[in-house]
C-alpha cells in the first residue's frame, strides 16, 4: 500500500518550541513530553514536532524575530527581519507601520507562503511598549488560510 501524500507535507515539520522567557530577546527551548509504555509507565522524554499549517505558524514567528543577516554566515543572508530595529520606538502608528513594512519585507522570502491575506498590527492591551501582530496567510498549495497570532512583540528597550 502506498504512503499517502497529506495535502500540507510540503509545509514540512521541525521540532515543536516554546517560549520560556520574553526579557530582550525571545528564549526558546524545544517542547518536549513524556512517553507512557504499554504499562502505563512514563518511560522517556521526547521531542514534540509541528507539521503542514502549525510548522509554517512557528516558522514565520521565528523568522520576525530574527535579526535579518543572523544566519548569513550559514548560507541565508535574507532570513529574519528588521523587526529589531523598532526596539526604543514608540508605540505609535509610525511605529506600527514600519513594523508592517517589516514584516511584509521579510515575508516575501517565505517560499510556503504564497499571500498575506491580512496583517494587522495593534497596541498590546495593557502593555504600553508591546503590540500584537495578527496575520492570515495563504499558503502555496493549501485553499484554507492560516492564522498566525496573535503574537506579541516589545518594543521597550
Amino acid at each position: 500500500m502506498p504512503i499517502r501524500e497529506k495535502k500540507t507535507d510540503h509545509l514540512l515539520r521541525d521540532l515543536a518550541i516554546h517560549a520560556v522567557h520574553q526579557a530582550l530577546r525571545p528564549v526558546y527551548r524545544i517542547t518536549e513530553r513524556m512517553t507512557v509504555a504499554p504499562n502505563g509507565r512514563e518511560v522517556a522524554w521526547d521531542f514534540t514536532t509541528r507539521d503542514g499549517k502549525d510548522n509554517l505558524s512557528q516558522a514565520v514567528i521565528l523568522r520576525l524575530l530574527t535579526p535579518r543577516g543572523e544566519l548569513t554566515a550559514l548560507g541565508h543572508p535574507q532570513y529574519g527581519a528588521r523587526v529589531h530595529e523598532l526596539i526604543g520606538r514608540e508605540n505609535n502608528a509610525t511605529t506600527h507601520n514600519l513594523l508592517k513594512l517589516y514584516v511584509l519585507d521579510s515575508l516575501q522570502h517565505e517560499p510556503r507562503i504564497q499571500e498575506i491575506i491580512e496583517l494587522k498590527v495593534t497596541p498590546t492591551t495593557g502593555r504600553r511598549s508591546a503590540v500584537d501582530i495578527l496575520l492570515r496567510v495563504q499558503p502555496v498549495g493549501v485553499s484554507t488560510l492560516v492564522k498566525i497570532g496573535p503574537f506579541s512583540i516589545d518594543l521597550a528597550v
